[in-house]
């Protein structure tokens, strides 16, 4: 016989309809909000989560990446090739502005920033290297005498140990822009200067280098630049610093090896040579007596310095016009020939004989000694400039050109005017087709010119060719 259920036990009807409640339909509200909230939500998801989880992800992905790149350059069999093998190296691109002064800007010899550069020597040459990211690099001061023996190759510790560091109590021996980044493979150096002089290192000179700083190099060797060797004056030296290059008018003793007030500047101030043009001028016209006036304290060799640093000058924009009777000369501003004039005719010096040159030597000689008469003119009209009033200047009465040759007897040959026209002159220094022509005197327009068969004297009393010829163009 079964035995008889209790209403209260788990398994009983009452709990199977009360169950059949629960598991009701819900309403068609119900359902619909549900699912506009479950599509916000996934909008919310992809509209601002999934950005974030992007850029985490990257983030974590390259930190990865990076600490793999790391333990990859310090593994020691990578690190002993990059040392050996290795051919990165800083360079400065140009040499320095001498002389440096104490809290002086540095700047390269063109007066331009300093310029560093980041180069592969592999195949001998100086090909310019662009790494994946930025080198930071540090410059800093270095003894004149390193390298110790007279190589290009040396060990980071040995270029370290040659850094000199600043005298006690001093501020930092070089100070301004010296923390920089090499970027594309160059940087460009801002303002830095020195605080203090070179004379109390032991080779009495520094240089300046430049290395990776410190800590930053992942294991790969850049081999360190380094500037040449050069000397660091007190900034009151600068008073009597040299000029590079000069001008025209510099006090003479801007010139190397002539020291303010010392005895070379006052040998030449004596004679009247206070400027470098006046220097390059008499050096110009008589070399000779501008070394005697300088004596024997100064050596061939401390000639040649201070004459390759005065021709060095800038000599402007203007030139000089000599007038002598009927002839001309231009000159620059240091008195040397550019040109002549004989009877309206321009010679370039090249075009010159010997007889003509040893002639215009003796007018700038005159054109020096009277410098302040001669006429500017401007650089632009070149030897153009020589043909200026020229032909007001050379009409000649036959009389005079009679009494000057002593050509008493003189043909005259009156040629048809050729207005407008440019006379050019053709020298033929010894036709001897025309040895037998008498001398002959040629009117054109006013213009008188001589062709003069002369005597065989070859000396410059005469300082006309011996025969003119002329062809209207």
């Amino acid at each position: 016989m079964a035995a008889k259920r209790f209403l209260d036990e788990p398994g009983s009807d009452r709990d199977k309809r009360e169950e059949k409640r629960m598991r009701t339909t819900p309403s068609f509200s119900t359902v619909v909000r549900e699912a506009i909230m479950l599509k916000s939500f996934e909008s919310l998801c992809r509209s601002a989560l999934e950005p974030l989880l992007r850029k985490v992800m990257e983030e974590e992905l390259e930190r990865g990446i990076n600490r793999v790149a790391r333990t990859f350059y310090r593994s020691p069999s990578f690190k002993l090739q990059a040392v050996k093998s290795s051919n990165l190296q800083l360079i400065f691109t140009k040499k320095l502005s001498l002389p440096i002064f104490t809290s002086s800007k540095i700047e390269d010899e063109d007066n331009n920033r300093l310029q560093i550069q980041l180069i592969d020597t592999s195949d001998g040459g100086r090909n310019l290297v662009t790494l994946p990211s930025p080198v930071k690099i540090e410059l800093v001061v270095l003894d004149g005498d390193f390298p110790r023996v007279d190589r290009e190759d040396w060990t980071c510790e040995e270029f370290n140990n040659d850094i000199v560091k600043e005298r006690e109590g001093k501020r930092p021996l070089l100070t301004g822009e010296v923390n920089l980044t090499v970027r594309d493979g160059t940087c460009s150096v801002g303002d830095i200067e020195f605080t203090d002089n070179s004379s109390w290192t032991r080779s009495r000179t520094f240089r300046i280098g430049a290395r990776v700083a410190p800590g930053t190099s992942q294991g790969v060797r850049i081999k360190e630049a380094k500037t040449e060797s050069f000397q660091v004056k007190d900034h009151r030296g600068e008073l009597y610093r040299k000029h590079y290059p000069p001008s025209l008018n510099d006090y003479v003793w801007r010139l190397e090896r002539i020291g303010k007030h010392g005895a070379f500047h006052k040998k030449l101030a004596a004679k009247g040579i206070h400027t470098v043009q006046q220097f390059l001028k008499a050096s110009m016209v008589d070399t000779f007596n501008l070394r005697k006036i300088l004596g024997a304290g100064m050596s061939d060799r401390m000639w040649e310095g201070t004459i390759k640093h005065a021709v060095t000058c800038d000599l402007g924009n203007k030139l000089y016009l000599y007038r002598q009777g009927h002839y001309k000369l231009l000159l620059t501003p240091i008195c040397e020939v550019l040109g002549a004039m004989f009877d309206d005719q321009i010679y370039p010096v090249a075009a010159l004989n010997a007889m003509q040159k040893t002639y215009v030597d003796r007018m700038v000689l005159d054109a020096y000694k009277q410098w302040e008469m001669l006429e500017e003119v401007d650089k632009v009209l070149g030897l153009g400039a020589l043909s200026q009033g020229a032909v007001g200047e050379s009409h000649l009465e036959i009389e005079h050109m009679n009494q000057q040759f002593g050509q008493g007897d003189a043909g005259i040959v009156e040629l048809p005017s050729f207005p407008n026209s440019n006379l050019h002159l053709e020298y033929n220094e010894w036709n001897q087709n025309l040895m037998s022509t008498p001398p002959a005197t040629i009117k054109e327009g006013g213009h008188v010119f001589m062709a003069d068969s002369g005597s065989d004297d070859d000396s410059i009393t005469n300082p006309h060719p011996r025969y003119l010829f002329f062809s209207g163009s």
